[in-house]
C-alpha cells in the first residue's frame, strides 16, 4: 500500500510540474506575441498613386463639381483620451464605359479644417472604368477623427463617378473595416 501511495504522490508531483511548465510557456508565448511600440519615424507621403496623364492648360470647366469625402484616420476607443489609428484609402472611380473623368483638385484636410496636403497640382484624368487610390497610412495622425478630402472634378458629358473611403483598423485580436461615401457640395 505504501508503494502505491508513493507512486501516486510521484505522479501527482509530475502532473503539477507539467501544468506549471505549460502555464509558464503560454505566458512567455503571449508576452512575445504582443506588439512592441514602433519608433517614431516621419511618415512619408507615397506617390505611387500619381498618374502621368496631366491635362494641358489650366482652364476650369464650367461644369466643375465638388465632392466631400469623410475620412477617419483615427477613432475613439473606450474614452476620449484613447484612440485607435486607422489606415484610410480614398478611392476615386470613373464609372463611365466611354468618357474620361477630369480631376482638378484633391485636398486633404484635418479635423480643424486646416489643409494638410494637396495631392495634385494640375488637372489629371481617369480613362473610362479607371480608378485611383490615395492612402493615409496608419501612423499618419495629421488628419484626426474628422479628416476629409475635397475633390474638384468635371467631365465632358454627365457622369456619375464614385468617391469612397475605406478605413481599416484593429483592436487587440479583432480587425474591422468600414466605408464612407462622398457627398456632392453645391457651389459656394
Amino acid at each position: 500500500m505504501i508503494g502505491k501511495y508513493r507512486y501516486g504522490i510521484y505522479f501527482y508531483a509530475i502532473e503539477n510540474s507539467l501544468k506549471s511548465i505549460a502555464v509558464v510557456l503560454v505566458l512567455v508565448l503571449l508576452s512575445m506575441s504582443c506588439k512592441r511600440p514602433a519608433e517614431e519615424k516621419p511618415i512619408p507621403v507615397l506617390d505611387e498613386h500619381t498618374l502621368n496623364r496631366r491635362v494641358d492648360g489650366n482652364a476650369v470647366d464650367p461644369l466643375l463639381k465638388q465632392v466631400y469625402v469623410p475620412i477617419y484616420s483615427d477613432i475613439y476607443n473606450q474614452t476620449r483620451d484613447s484612440r485607435t489609428l486607422l489606415t484610410a484609402t480614398l478611392s476615386i472611380r470613373n464609372t463611365s464605359l466611354k468618357d474620361s473623368l477630369f480631376i482638378s483638385k484633391i485636398d486633404y484636410y484635418n479635423t480643424g479644417g486646416d489643409l494638410v496636403r494637396s495631392y495634385i497640382d494640375q488637372t489629371i484624368y481617369l480613362r473610362p472604368m479607371e480608378s485611383i487610390d490615395y492612402v493615409i497610412e496608419q501612423q499618419d495622425n495629421s488628419g484626426g477623427s474628422g479628416a476629409n478630402f475635397i475633390i474638384d472634378w468635371y467631365a465632358k458629358r454627365p457622369l456619375n463617378p464614385l468617391f469612397q473611403a475605406v478605413m481599416v483598423g484593429g483592436l487587440g485580436a479583432q480587425a474591422f473595416s468600414f466605408t464612407t461615401e462622398g457627398v456632392n457640395i453645391e457651389g459656394e
